[in-house]
Formats: C-alpha cells, sequence, structure tokens
C-alpha cells in the first residue's frame, strides 16, 4: 500500500478485506518478489489460520487532571484501555516506556513525525479530568500520516463507572479499525464456591477481562451451569434450590428468580433459542435415561427432541437457530451430535477421541467447541469444522481443560481448567481461538462453566 493512502482508507479496506475474506475463505495475494510483507501502512499477521491486520499504535501516557482522591480512576481508564486494545489483536502498542524517546515539541505537525519516526501509524491520546465531582474522559484518535481525526469520544460518569466508560472507548476504537465490535462490554458468567468450598455453588458474573465478579444468585446450595439469553437480560441455569436439579431464570434487570422447569427428578443443562423464545434441556425419564426436551421461555410447551434410550445432555442452539448441538452416549461413548430443532438430521460432529463432550457453537456457527477427554480425569478443547470436519486440539499439557465457550467476535474462547486438587484447583481461562495467548480471569475459590453473552444493545 502507498504511504500517501490516507489511514482512514485503509481502515475501510481492512475492514472490508475482513468481511468478504471470512465470507469466501480466500486469502489476500502474496507480496510481490523482493517486497517485505511488513513493510508499508500495516503488519499483516496470521492468527487461528486466518489474514487479520494489526495496527501500529502509540499510546502515550494518560494525562489526568483528576484530585487526589479520584486517582484511582485515572489509573483504572488507563489500565483497562490497554488492555482491552491488546486483547482485540488488531493493535501493535506502543507504552509511555517506549515513546519515552519522543520529545514533544507542541506542534502538532513536527509530534506526529517524531511518532512515526518509530513505526507508528495511529496515536491514541487520552485526557481525564473532573467535572462537577464527576470524571470525564476523553479520547481522540490520529492518523500519524495525514494528521487527520479519526475518532473523538467524551464520556462523562461517576468515579465507581470509569472502567465501563473506558471499555465504552476501547469498543468504538476497536469498531474503527476491525469492522467488529470490541469485547469490552460483555461479560461472562460461570459459577463458583467461593462462598462455601466444596459446598455452596452460585451463579457469578464478571467482565470479560476478568474484573468486576459479583454473585447474581443466592440460593446457599449448588447452582450451575448459566446460559445467557440473547438479549443479555437474563440467565438461566441448573439450581438444587428445591432439593433437586431444576431449570431456573434470573432477570437481571429486576433480579428476581424464577422456576422454568422443575418437575420430575432431574432437569439440568438450559440453552436458548436465538430468538430467546425456546429453551433446550437435558431430563431424566422414569426409567433413568436423560433426553432433550424444549420448553418455551415460561416453561410451558414441553417437547421431547431425542428418543436415544441412553443418555442425550448438554444441548446447545447454533446461531442461526436450525441446529441443536448435544452430548449422547448413543454411539457406546459421549460424543457430540446436532440435530434440528424437531429432534431429526441428527449427525455426529466429533470424529476423534473416545468421550467428547460441553459443545459450544462459534458465533458464525462454523464451528463447534467441546472438551476431548485426553487421559485419566484429563480432558482438552478441540474445535472442529461443521462443514469439512477437520478437527484441532487447541490445549494441552499438564491439567484438565473444560467448557469452552466462544466470544460474540469468535476470537476468544473462555473455558475452565484445572491443575492440580484441593480449593482453588479450578479456575476460568481465556484464550484465542488459536489456542495462543492464555491468560487466567479468576483465582477466588474454585471457578467452573463460564458462558459468554452476546454484543448488547
Amino acid at each position: 500500500m502507498r504511504r500517501s493512502q490516507s489511514l482512514l482508507t485503509l481502515i475501510l479496506l481492512a475492514a472490508a478485506s475482513l468481511v468478504h475474506g471470512s465470507a469466501s475463505g480466500q486469502t489476500p495475494p502474496a507480496a510481490p518478489a523482493g517486497e517485505d510483507p511488513a513493510q508499508g501502512d500495516e503488519v499483516r499477521i496470521t492468527v487461528g489460520g486466518e489474514l487479520r491486520s494489526q495496527y501500529r499504535l502509540a499510546f502515550p501516557a494518560t494525562r489526568s487532571a483528576l484530585p487526589a482522591a479520584m486517582s484511582g480512576a485515572a489509573e483504572a481508564i488507563d489500565s483497562t484501555l490497554r488492555q482491552d486494545l491488546l486483547a482485540s489483536r488488531a493493535f501493535a502498542i506502543q507504552g509511555p516506556q517506549a515513546l519515552a524517546a519522543v520529545e514533544l515539541t507542541g506542534d502538532r505537525g513536527r509530534d506526529f513525525e517524531l511518532y512515526r519516526s518509530l513505526a507508528n501509524e495511529i496515536l491514541l491520546e487520552i485526557d481525564v479530568v473532573s467535572e462537577e465531582g464527576q470524571v470525564v474522559l476523553e479520547g481522540r484518535v490520529f492518523d500519524l500520516a495525514s494528521g487527520d481525526s479519526l475518532l473523538g469520544k467524551r464520556y462523562r460518569g461517576e468515579a465507581a463507572v470509569a472502567r465501563r466508560m473506558a471499555h465504552s472507548l476501547a469498543d468504538e476504537i476497536v469498531l474503527l479499525f476491525t469492522g467488529r465490535r470490541g469485547l469490552g462490554l460483555t461479560t461472562i458468567a460461570f459459577y463458583s464456591d467461593r462462598q462455601a468450598p466444596n459446598v455452596i455453588k452460585e451463579i457469578y458474573l464478571m467482565d470479560a477481562d476478568g474484573q468486576n465478579q459479583r454473585a447474581i444468585t443466592a440460593h446457599k446450595t449448588v447452582s450451575l451451569s448459566p446460559a445467557w439469553s440473547p438479549t443479555g437480560d437474563a440467565i438461566a441455569y441448573t439450581s438444587f434450590f428445591s432439593g433437586r436439579p431444576g431449570v431456573y431464570l434470573v432477570d437481571l434487570v429486576s433480579g428476581r428468580k424464577n422456576p422454568l422447569v422443575t418437575e420430575g427428578t432431574f432437569n439440568a443443562s438450559p440453552s436458548f433459542s436465538p430468538d430467546g423464545r425456546q429453551i433446550a434441556f437435558a431430563r431424566s425419564l422414569p426409567g433413568g435415561n436423560i433426553e432433550i426436551f424444549v420448553a418455551d421461555r415460561a416453561g410451558g410447551g414441553l417437547r421431547r427432541l431425542t428418543n436415544a434410550g441412553g443418555i442425550d445432555t448438554n444441548p446447545t442452539w447454533s446461531p442461526t437457530g436450525r441446529q441443536i448441538a448435544f452430548t449422547s452416549d448413543r454411539g457406546g461413548s459421549p460424543q457430540i451430535y446436532v440435530m434440528d430443532p424437531e429432534g431429526t438430521e441428527i449427525q455426529r460432529v466429533s470424529r476423534t477421541g473416545r468421550y467428547n463432550d460441553g459443545a459450544a457453537w462459534s458465533p458464525d456457527g462454523d464451528r463447534i467447541a467441546y472438551a476431548q477427554r485426553a487421559g485419566i480425569e484429563r480432558f482438552d478443547i478441540v474445535v472442529v469444522d461443521v462443514v469439512t470436519g477437520e478437527s484441532r486440539q487447541l490445549t494441552a499439557g499438564p491439567g484438565s481443560h473444560e467448557t469452552p465457550t466462544f466470544s460474540p467476535d469468535g476470537l476468544k474462547i473462555a473455558f475452565a481448567a484445572k491443575y492440580g486438587s484441593g480449593v482453588g484447583a479450578t479456575q476460568i481461562y481465556v484464550m484465542d481461538d488459536d489456542g495462543s495467548n492464555v491468560r487466567r480471569l479468576t483465582g477466588d475459590g474454585s471457578n467452573f462453566s463460564p458462558s459468554w453473552s452476546g454484543y448488547v444493545p
């Protein structure tokens, strides 16, 4: 690409190429002979088998004029922005330490040239000030080649929402450069025994970066398997609140908790349909076998989908609503299958491994992640291409890795991993969708079964 091109033009082209490239499966042509593909206006990197753009971003220290009593808000904004932008995989960031050699002159053109001399393309400037006792965050993004302003945003709120303001700005920046929203305002549900290890398990929420962990149930019993509604306003889950496992619903706006399906001896593992009108779940029958059922959001309209005479469990609806993935031992050992919403057109998806469980669809519906047994009490995360049937193992080494869930952009997978034994052995981690960049999100008690929310309007 030519240096004379506006970076805004390059952003639009990059966003378009990501959309069209993912739809067609094509990759851009190789660089001409003798030309370093790392030279020019973009660095092209391969992540997860797909070609993506990474922009070189200068992000100097946040300028804060907050009073001492509010200084923590500026620190939270700065660290949250840097973490969100790095996590997006869209930017190679030079921070304050790398930019220490830049001696600003006060002349915009000259200063931009200084940033460019360190191979940067974009500048992000952050100012945090106080107005009437509230925090004001101002963020500006500049094209260093042309001097054009690419983005300007202003947020105002109490110090307690400083991180949320930073998440909002980061998401806007990611959207500008990639055409997809960032993950800063998404949420991960999970369950934890931190209140009483191995005794009480409650449903919790946390931000996508692991911050702001809080309980949303207080049943003082065992509650498991959270599943988001498509609109992000409710979570279905399994609880022993009545003495045996039933499916419940918590309204995240009102906090109200209602039983959905509690009749019988076992109702568990709920999953919302993409339109939010139905919930698939596993239910035991008098003979002892477990089958997949569907009910409406009020718990009525019960329909049975499977009839295998064994164990069919852990249903999860595809993003299109045209398929449901589930675990079944109908072939002799637990494997991943898919069926249509009427319980027909059943096909086996997992083709490797003797024991596979816990299917999770990617947001575009072309991949399913699940846990595959790798030894005694050991599992690894595997992803299978639904069309080709090709599978890829993402985790390895010691420990057990289970219950994967995709981020709403499909670029990350959260999962539970157990290393060792005892209290706190199982924690929630997140990794890129190729298995790289693993990072722990939880640490208090033992934590299980993450479920990543979709994008909230």
